[in-house]
């Protein structure tokens, strides 16, 4: 037998590295009818404290006798994988033919988890990424697979697109000793776009229309034999009430992030914030919405970078926000003062995201060049997204290195974080520093596209190889451009915002203090101590010297 070693630390091994911690992601899925241009969009946040690797996996040709071993992390084997005749390039999470897939844990009923199983979440991403060329094929992949070789992690919400549509695929195990999966998988309606954030979002769905609605056989009658549903109740068989119940926090920490997604692209709606907040009565949030008009790539960016600015829960304003208006809170989540519990808000946006990326589908170009897998490291508020495509055959070395436990300027995770990290000392100020250059970077993309695009195409006609070598130089060039100019903002940041003080543009540092609705909390919690007094003398000096 001819085996393929896939160890933990291999070409998809940060996903596994991902898992380890504790994640908590965002997914936005916009169908062709919903989309500006008529891509197929999947948007990605995954949010956990760890060194993203981009990654390249080469399409393969396999022999009858091939198979993976699946590895722990001490190396041990934990399983084989039967390989079929050919696997499929992949660039991260889209494959050559521009199936893409995001994920968002929502746990679930924790005694579903089925620890002697074998795959993983992330491993049904690869394996569905080598082996499917449409999304429903990835769907009935991901099926087999657990069918045979069962499911080893908690629920999962899986987004997957093509060129022509997309779907939603929610899973869970079914316990320890047990083969299989409990799994429903929705066609999200073109002109429309769906979203979830760590919480099961399929509810009702329909037994008899398989070109939209695919499902493991027995999902509801587990359900029934666990005592998660009963049918006499007279209601209809909902998957998230079966299989991942969602008390008030829950709702807090993984609605409130689809609420913000769903009332920015249709505001017209007004959705209401009662089921956020926990109320007990209260409605639950479509699966999916018709925005109020057509969204841009540009659009997608913006919402991945949401702190609910505008609302009543804007994380830039208050003043847990501090003097600089951070919308950043530094875990845990959850805390307690005189043994009253309280939460912080859970953004679309936080400081712990490791890699994120917007893709596109797009059906009116040769699958090498119609998807691009927009892909950012850390903060998504100050990330760029660049453009990787389809066809790339090798990854920039600055966003295929580095580690968790080594602070280097070669890597672009490590670039990007120092900058964001360092906008903490002033937000409020910095964050027009930072959002300039991130501008400038992204409008030449755009600016860049359809010449590039159209010189790709050209090539392609003539010789897939050479368009493939352009493409990809085209994504390396433009990686080590975005971190270059990101680690000269880093040091103009450490210049220009130093020891308290804002260098003007002649370089004198000036004095910015604090805002005056800042410095009002101040005398409102003490009240007292900070108030000069002159206690008759005849005046107070203000201009002190250092």
């Amino acid at each position: 037998m001819k085996k393929i070693f896939l160890g933990s630390i291999t070409a998809w091994g940060i996903l596994a590295l991902a898992a380890a911690v504790p994640l908590a992601c965002t997914n936005l899925i916009v169908t062709k009818g919903a989309s500006a241009d008529g891509s197929v969009m999947i948007t990605y946040t995954c949010d956990g404290e760890f060194h993203p690797h981009l990654t390249f996996t080469p399409a393969q040709d396999h022999g009858p006798d091939e198979y993976y071993e699946l590895t722990d992390w001490q190396g041990n084997v934990r399983g084989r994988i039967k390989q079929p005749p050919h696997t499929y390039a992949v660039v991260y999470l889209m494959n050559e033919h521009q199936v893409t897939i995001g994920e968002t844990t929502f746990t679930g009923r924790e005694e579903l988890i089925n620890n002697q199983a074998l795959l993983h979440y992330w491993w049904l991403m690869r394996l569905a990424l080598q082996r499917a060329k449409t999304a429903r094929e990835a769907v009935e992949v991901i099926g087999r697979l657990v069918e045979e070789y069962g499911y080893r992690s908690e629920g999962e919400s899986i987004s997957i697109g093509d060129p022509e549509e997309a779907w939603l695929l929610e899973i869970i195990g079914k316990g320890p000793g047990s083969r299989g999966a409990n799994w429903v998988a929705l066609r999200v309606p073109d002109g429309y776009i769906c979203a979830h954030a760590n919480q099961a979002r399929i509810g009702s769905f329909p037994l008899d229309d398989e070109e939209n609605c695919l499902y493991s056989k027995d999902v509801i009658d587990f359900a029934i034999e666990k005592g998660y549903y009963d049918p006499d109740s007279g209601e209809p068989f909902s998957f998230h009430k079966a299989y991942c119940p969602a008390p008030a926090q829950k709702r807090r920490y993984c609605a409130t992030r689809v609420w913000s997604l769903f009332r920015r692209a249709a505001p017209s709606r007004e959705l209401p914030v009662d089921y956020q907040r926990g109320a007990r009565e209260a409605a639950e949030y479509p699966l999916w919405i018709k925005p109020d008009g057509k969204l841009t790539r540009e659009d997608v960016f913006a919402l991945m970078r949401d702190h609910y600015e505008g609302t009543d829960y804007d994380m830039t304003r208050g003043v847990d926000a501090g003097p600089f208006g951070s919308p950043n809170r530094w875990r845990p989540m959850n805390w307690k003062v005189d043994g009253v519990d309280y939460t912080w808000e859970r953004p679309i946006s936080t400081q712990q995201t490791g890699f994120s990326f917007v893709s596109q589908a797009r059906s009116w170009l040769p699958d090498a060049l119609g998807g691009i897998l927009w892909y950012g490291v850390d903060d998504t508020y100050f990330t760029v997204y660049v453009p990787f495509y389809a066809c790339t055959d090798s990854i920039p070395d600055t966003f295929g290195r580095g580690s968790i436990g080594e602070f280097s300027w070669d890597s672009a995770w490590w670039v990007f974080n120092f900058v964001a990290n360092y906008a903490n000392l002033r937000y409020s100020d910095m964050k027009g520093d930072i959002q300039k250059v991130q501008a400038e970077l992204e409008d030449k993309f755009s600016l860049l596209q359809p010449a590039v695009e159209k010189t790709a195409l050209e090539l392609y006609r003539k010789d897939h190889a050479l368009a493939t070598a352009y493409l990809t130089e085209y994504s390396r060039d433009a990686s080590d451009r975005v971190v270059a100019r990101y680690r000269r903002l880093g040091e103009y940041l450490i210049q220009k915002y130093n020891d308290g003080y804002v260098q003007d543009e002649n370089h004198r540092p000036q004095e910015k203090g604090y805002s005056e609705g800042w410095l009002r909390d101040v005398i409102e919690l003490r009240p007292e101590q900070f108030k000069l007094k002159s206690w008759g003398i005849d005046s107070l000096e203000t201009n002190l010297p250092y």
